[in-house]
């Protein structure tokens, strides 16, 4: 489970550079999403999609929850795929439910998808909290072995 959580960190400085700028960069979007739900809430409530029938209300504070507090933790690299999740659900259902998987309509929800996908499958890199704490719990996994 902690490898699941804790990635090992890639070797190369320069992909993880990159991932680091991608981090950023679509944590902001990310982000600037989220505040302009949170600054349109009120209208939000009656009209916000309700894929899953849990409520318009419960279902704008999920996406929220994700475009927001999920993206900081994105952009730092903490905790990065369990708060990637919920982002990939905001997007998957943004793309698949309210654009009924229609590239014209929803090409910004489709290529925020499959970015975040791909960058899912890559790992935070070494520039993240998570590196540091794999590299601490690895570090305490190998004293726990010397004699």
């Amino acid at each position: 489970m902690k490898d699941f959580l804790f990635p090992q960190p890639t070797d190369s400085k320069g992909f993880s550079l990159l991932l680091l700028c991608l981090r950023i960069l679509f944590g902001i979007l990310l982000i600037v999403h989220g505040l302009d739900k949170l600054y349109n809430y009120t209208a939000l409530c009656f009209t916000f999609p309700d894929p899953i029938g849990i409520g318009r209300e419960i279902s704008l504070l999920f996406a929220i929850f994700a475009e927001m507090f999920c993206a900081m933790a994105f952009i730092f690299g903490a905790l990065y795929r369990l708060c990637m999740l919920p982002i990939l659900a905001v997007m998957a259902v943004a793309f698949f439910h309210v654009h009924e998987a229609s590239i014209v309509q929803g090409e910004l929800a489709f290529v925020y998808l499959m970015v975040l996908l791909v960058m899912y499958i890559a790992g935070p890199g070494q520039y993240s909290i998570d590196a540091k704490i794999y590299e601490y719990l690895h570090a305490k996994d190998y004293e726990a072995y010397e004699y």
